[in-house]
């Protein structure tokens, strides 16, 4: 008989506005039948002097005042793959209760139970359930079905990783000349260093490298507006390969949607405190920095592939851009009815047509059968569009790429 799964435990991790929300909250949490429930004042360590915090700058001083709960849930009898969608539920309902009580979700870690307990920090523990784990349902739920993608798209060869760096040189020398001419994201390229360094292994190695070179982590600042002309003109270079053309187009379509892709998964937060959501100047300036570029690729609009054609369509919702060629795109695209990438397209047609309600019936059918999408949606202080045009990268990039035809070397 093959031996049980080792347990699961999950800490997880709520803000509250006062001391006597963060115990309701923690309560309700041990009702649930979470094993370890601590309640401590925000940046509690800056308080004790022993501790190394100690009178430290307040990590988030916006929280100053705020209350945090931790608790330790314990699943059982199951390996964790087998586990996520009822882990998802949980995360949906955890979250839910932090707003009942005025606050929001922090976030969650995970990994063998004794594992978890043993670094679980008891300082102001409030309920202690030994030994107890959360009632599991049986059958577990499982995740809806997929729907066909659609038809395959036209392969598109990545290219060789030595004549990608080559090409990728060759448009950073034409643009500026020399590395103390170029934005910081772009220098490194003609840096001498760079130029006699290691050969890459792989074309998406250096991709990688190259987007996180743009924006670390794929965060904007003022190097990521600088390089964004730099990124364009990699689109439009024809000494690029199609394949490394799209992933490029896959940066910049995460790039744009940055700023509602931050405001979905703060938006607990920004409620709970009251605050209004205000994009970056970064985040801005490179979404703005993209759609003034934007014009030029689409002047290549005839001469694109259909997969190059969607993903510019895609770009131009994300900067709310209007042109009549992504519409028309749209309609004759290979997208089936039923299919996911036919749900992918309607909701990026009600974007580029400013249509609220087809943007709330298109998140409705993704959030069917995409459970991602279904979690972000289960946040009441998230606007529609917003969602929108945050799931659309990771929403069509799925399956863009599958038309790249080296997909070993994606990064």
């Amino acid at each position: 008989m093959a031996a049980a799964p080792p347990a699961w435990g999950v800490r997880y991790q709520l803000s509250l506005p006062s001391e006597a929300a963060a115990r309701s909250a923690a309560a309700e949490l041990s009702v649930m039948g979470h094993r370890l429930t601590a309640v401590r004042v925000h940046d509690h360590f800056r308080y004790v002097p022993s501790d190394v915090w100690y009178d430290r700058p307040s990590s988030d001083p916006e929280l100053e005042g705020w209350w945090q709960v931790f608790s330790l849930a314990v699943y059982s009898g199951y390996e964790r793959a087998a586990l996520e969608p009822f882990l998802r539920s949980e995360r949906i309902r955890i979250a839910r209760a932090a707003r009942s009580h005025g606050g929001f979700p922090q976030g969650c870690a995970e990994g063998h139970a004794s594992t978890v307990e043993e670094f679980f920090t008891r300082d102001g523990l409030l309920h202690e359930q030994l030994g107890a784990d959360v009632a599991l349902p049986s059958p577990l739920p499982r995740d809806p079905a997929r729907p066909p993608t659609g038809p395959p798209w036209k392969r598109s060869e990545i290219g060789e990783p030595a004549a990608v760096v080559q090409a990728v040189v060759a448009v950073a020398e034409r643009m500026y000349g020399s590395a103390e001419d170029a934005p910081d994201a772009v220098g490194w390229l003609l840096d001498e260093e760079f130029a006699f360094g290691e050969p890459y292994g792989a074309t998406g190695e250096f991709l990688g490298e190259l987007a996180d070179g743009v924006a670390h982590q794929g965060t904007c600042t003022d190097d990521t507006v600088d390089a964004v002309p730099f990124l364009m003109e990699l689109v439009r270079d024809e000494s690029i390969p199609p394949g490394s053309r799209l992933v490029l187009l896959g940066d910049l379509l995460r790039l744009a949607a940055s700023g509602p892709a931050a405001a979905v998964s703060l938006a607990d937060r920004i409620t709970a405190l009251g605050s209004t959501w205000e994009e970056s100047a970064a985040e801005y300036l490179t979404r703005r920095a993209i759609g003034s570029e934007l014009p030029r690729l689409l002047s290549r609009w005839e001469g694109e592939s259909d997969v190059v054609r969607f993903t510019l369509s895609v770009l131009t919702a994300l900067c709310g851009l209007h042109d009549q060629r992504a519409l028309s795109a749209l309609a004759a695209l290979p997208a089936p009815p039923g299919s996911s990438r036919a749900d992918a397209v309607s909701l990026v047609a009600a974007l580029l047509n400013d249509d609220r309600e087809g943007v709330a019936t298109a998140l409705d059918r993704l959030a069917s059968w995409s459970p991602g999408i279904a979690e972000k949606a289960a946040v009441p202080n998230v606007d529609p569009r917003t969602l929108g045009l945050a799931i659309l990268p990771d929403l069509v990039l799925e399956d863009v790429t599958s038309g790249i035809a080296a997909e070993r070397d994606l990064p």
